[in-house]
C-alpha cells in the first residue's frame, strides 16, 4: 500500500513541477504522429549552455585563423598597438591576446588557410 502511495506523491510532485513550469505560458506542438503536445514556454533571458560553448569556440576559431594567416610578429604587434589605446582598445588587446590554445589552434589551421 505504501507503494501506491509513493507513486502518487512522485505523480503529484511532477503535476506540480509541469503547473509552475507552464505558468509563464506554454506553447502547443503537433508532433510528427499527429499527437499535440503542450509544453512550456521558454523564458526569455536564461543563457543556454550550448550558446555560450558555441561563443568561446567561434572566439577562439577567429583568434586562431588571424593568428595563422598574420604569422604571430604582425599579430603580436598588432596586439600591443591595441594595448595602448582607449580603455576599450585595452580589453579589446587583452581578449586577443595569443594565449596557448590560440596558438596551438593557429598552428593546426595554418596549412589550410595559405
Amino acid at each position: 500500500m505504501s507503494d501506491a502511495f509513493h507513486d502518487f506523491d512522485n505523480r503529484l510532485r511532477r503535476i506540480n513541477k509541469s503547473r509552475v513550469k507552464m505558468s509563464d505560458g506554454y506553447v502547443s506542438v503537433v508532433g510528427d504522429d499527429g499527437l499535440i503536445v503542450i509544453r512550456p514556454r521558454r523564458r526569455p533571458g536564461r543563457l543556454a549552455l550550448k550558446g555560450v560553448v558555441l561563443l568561446f569556440i567561434g572566439c577562439f576559431g577567429f583568434k586562431a585563423a588571424i593568428l595563422a594567416v598574420l604569422g604571430q610578429a604582425v599579430y603580436q604587434d598588432r596586439v600591443e598597438k591595441l594595448a595602448v589605446g582607449t580603455t576599450i582598445e585595452q580589453a579589446g588587446a587583452w581578449a586577443m591576446q595569443a594565449d596557448p590554445l590560440t596558438v596551438f589552434l593557429s598552428e593546426q589551421i595554418k596549412p589550410y588557410l595559405r
